[in-house]
């Protein structure tokens, strides 16, 4: 199968400089990332994204990821046109 396509300039450049950090001809390079993104199946790109986050819970400071946590608790219910909580604090600890 043949496919044409036109690149933003940006991409084509990114495309280009990974290509040549790896010592490949940019549309080699092209198509192994696309046989990589396709060949993978949902399941698997689920767990990298759960992988990735349970990372960034390990690798965390607990103290500052909870200042971080209530910071945005708080400014999401802040910033709503609606007076209902999306936090209620009456179900914290029951369902966030």
């Amino acid at each position: 199968m043949t496919i044409t396509l036109t690149l933003a300039p940006e991409l084509e450049f990114k495309l280009k400089q990974e290509a040549d950090r790896r010592g490949l001809p940019p549309e080699q390079y092209a198509l192994e990332v696309l046989d990589e993104h396709v060949s993978q199946s949902e399941r698997e790109r689920r767990e990298k994204a759960i992988a990735l986050v349970q990372s960034w819970i390990d690798e965390g400071d607990e103290k500052e990821q909870k200042e971080t946590g209530e910071y945005l608790i708080r400014v999401l219910d802040e910033d709503r046109l609606s007076d209902r909580k999306l936090f209620p604090v009456e179900l914290k600890g029951v369902s966030w």
